[in-house]
């Protein structure tokens, strides 16, 4: 007997061997990447969440601190720019913006040459925060790939940069 057959098998596992009990003309296979992504996904999410709320921050906030501070100073951009980048729509942008606004993070101003375009800038204050709010998330992120291993995470990362390309062709 090998070692893959004495281990317990994980939540995934039982789940893809009741449906091949109940349905056998059924190959569940897929299961075993996509529901193992997802869940990981899940727990990944969580994990890096606590890490923004010890900034006071959302996932969505974090977003859109961490996209001004990588466009480099000034750490501004347009709003539409700004919603490309954090893959959210315009409404969805506003809201975010209206709540970092009211921190005192981000600050709204009109584009010098078009006064109808709206520009989003850090403040000193979300510069401040978000250097330490990102400095945390990778350390978080680092902590979490040394879990893995970093065999593993070098293994694993061409795979899922090839799977997205191609999700994303789509």
């Amino acid at each position: 007997m090998d070692a893959s057959a004495r281990e317990p098998l994980d939540r995934v596992a039982e789940i893809q061997q009741a449906w091949r009990r109940e349905r056998p003309d059924l190959d569940p296979s897929p299961q075993g990447v996509i529901a193992r992504l997802h869940r990981i996904a899940l727990e990944l999410t969580d994990r890096l969440v606590a890490v923004y709320g010890e900034y006071g921050l959302n996932e969505g906030e974090f977003d859109v601190l961490a996209t001004l501070r990588r466009a480099g100073a000034p750490y501004e951009r347009a709003a539409g720019e700004l919603a490309d980048h954090t893959l959210v729509t315009t409404g969805g942008l506003t809201k975010r913006v209206d709540r970092l606004a009211a921190r005192g993070l981000v600050e709204r101003r009109a584009e010098a040459s078009d006064a109808r375009r709206r520009l989003v800038r850090l403040t000193p204050a979300g510069l401040d925060l978000i250097d330490r709010a990102f400095t945390a998330h990778l350390a978080n992120e680092h902590r979490l790939i040394a879990e893995l291993g970093s065999a593993d995470a070098a293994a694993l990362e061409p795979i899922l940069s090839r799977w997205l390309q191609v999700l994303d062709a789509r």
